[in-house]
């Protein structure tokens, strides 16, 4: 049960030709930002094509409790009246951020180096998640927090009343991690530096730059360098939201996969540390076309064509994960109809996600009758060719919103439904996901319990 909604039971069945234009939702990890940005300027910022799926109302909401401004004028427009760097208030109540990593991480660090205090919670699956990669780096600017055994939530956080800039080392690739800490070093003296050994999505830099923050990110031998000037005064700005490519993921995906499809998805985001699933799935033989590319938003985007395709299996590179990490779940449904094996290496941060997305998608697989190898940090899937997915399996969805829509994605390919425990957490990124697939031919039928 999420905490939103008890379980929706869903099936996905074998579709006809996908075809059409698929509208989907505006950038999720944008649309955190812009709201939490927007929170720390003085005056208002304006958004437009924001995500109004459950996570980011969440963070909205946190926003409210801090003190800013949050309202909602129109589908998708919003504006945030700004507290400044430094200026959120005590919350009086916890702050609920549901099922979203991203907005709780986030947020505390935009709240680390604030003499407040804040108590943290979330949804079961967001009860599990590790927080230490979070808390521990904080620590280091002199927040404080206290969380349930092996750093979890609910969590009681004490921000910094003399902070001090860091020198942090990214010990993981985490986009997350790594923008908490360039959010802490808002409010402290001097300059907050970065490192981190792989690449990972910059919507962080890019937009802090684009608020008035100084952020210089140098490129060398031991990585990306990325040095925040602390407390400026940050400025509003509007902000045109571009399309979510984690989510136009999904329909890409079924149509590559259902014989005969054809489909456009328009003004989705190509920024360059987010396009590795669409490498891959060139790579694998996939006829996808980036037409009338363009800027919006401070971000590269473009309109996507896809068409059916037969695809090979391939070896994704373990350097490739950042670029893709929340992708693996419909990679391994395109790869479970692709020829031959598809191996997906380095992707141990799969493991604590909303879920553990490699077992989940593992056993998923298996129970539609695809066979797969898993070890700790990679999943392997032998495919036999497109349409030769048996399906009729019950996927356990683990409230995770990804693994939902990898696997009804999967039965729209499958000779049998594709049966799934709970497509609720589909709200949290992706709200308008039934609709938009039933519009281009897809039939998934929520199932009385």
């Amino acid at each position: 049960m999420t905490a939103h909604a008890t379980p929706t039971p869903m099936s996905s069945h074998r579709a006809a030709p996908l075809k059409g234009v698929a509208e989907v939702p505006g950038d999720k990890s944008i649309s955190h930002r812009a709201l939490i940005f927007g929170a720390l300027t003085v005056g208002e910022t304006r958004i437009t094509g924001l995500l109004e799926g459950q996570d980011v109302l969440d963070t909205a909401a946190a926003m409210r409790a801090f003190g800013a401004g949050v309202e909602r004028l129109g589908p998708g427009v919003w504006t945030v009246q700004g507290v400044g760097v430094g200026g959120f208030g005590e919350p009086e109540d916890v702050i609920d951020c549901g099922n979203s990593g991203t907005g709780v991480r986030l947020i505390m660090g935009a709240m680390a180096t604030t003499p407040i205090s804040a108590v943290f919670t979330g949804d079961a699956s967001l009860r599990s998640r590790p927080m230490a990669r979070i808390t521990d780096p904080i620590s280091l600017f002199g927040a404080q927090a206290w969380g349930r055994d092996g750093g979890r939530l609910p969590m009681l956080v004490r921000g910094a009343r003399q902070p001090v800039p860091v020198r942090y080392e990214l010990p993981v690739a985490s986009a997350q991690v790594k923008s908490a800490v360039l959010l802490a070093g808002l409010n402290a003296p001097g300059q907050t530096v970065v490192i981190e050994k792989e690449a990972t999505r910059d919507h962080t830099e890019r937009m802090l730059v684009g608020f008035g923050a100084q952020v210089v990110t140098e490129v060398t031998d031991a990585g990306r360098i990325i040095t925040l000037t602390g407390q400026p005064e940050l400025a509003p700005q509007d902000v045109a939201v571009p399309r979510d490519p984690s989510s136009a993921a999904f329909p890409v995906c079924a149509a590559l996969i259902v014989e005969g499809s054809e489909i456009t998805v328009p003004g989705v985001s190509r920024n360059p540390t987010r396009n590795g699933l669409f490498t891959t799935l060139l790579e694998m033989g996939a006829d996808i076309s980036f037409e009338n590319e363009r800027a919006e938003g401070g971000e590269p985007v473009a309109d996507l064509r896809v068409r059916f395709s037969d695809l090979k299996g391939v070896e994704v590179p373990p350097e490739r994960a950042a670029s893709m990490i929340d992708e693996y779940p419909i990679l391994a449904v395109v790869a479970a109809n692709a020829q031959g094996a598809t191996a997906m290496r380095g992707i141990g941060e799969l493991r604590v996600k909303e879920s553990d997305r490699i077992a989940a998608m593992a056993r998923g697989l298996e129970a539609c009758g695809v066979t797969v190898e898993e070890t700790e940090d990679s999943l392997t899937v032998h495919g036999n060719g497109p349409g030769t997915v048996p399906g009729g399996g019950l996927c356990q969805t683990h409230l995770d919103h990804r693994i939902a829509m990898a696997f009804l994605c999967l039965g729209m390919a499958a000779k049998s439904p594709v049966r799934i425990d709970d497509g609720g957490p589909i709200d949290t990124s992706f709200p308008v996901f039934e609709p938009l697939m039933a519009g281009l031919g897809a039939r998934i039928v929520r199932v009385n319990r």
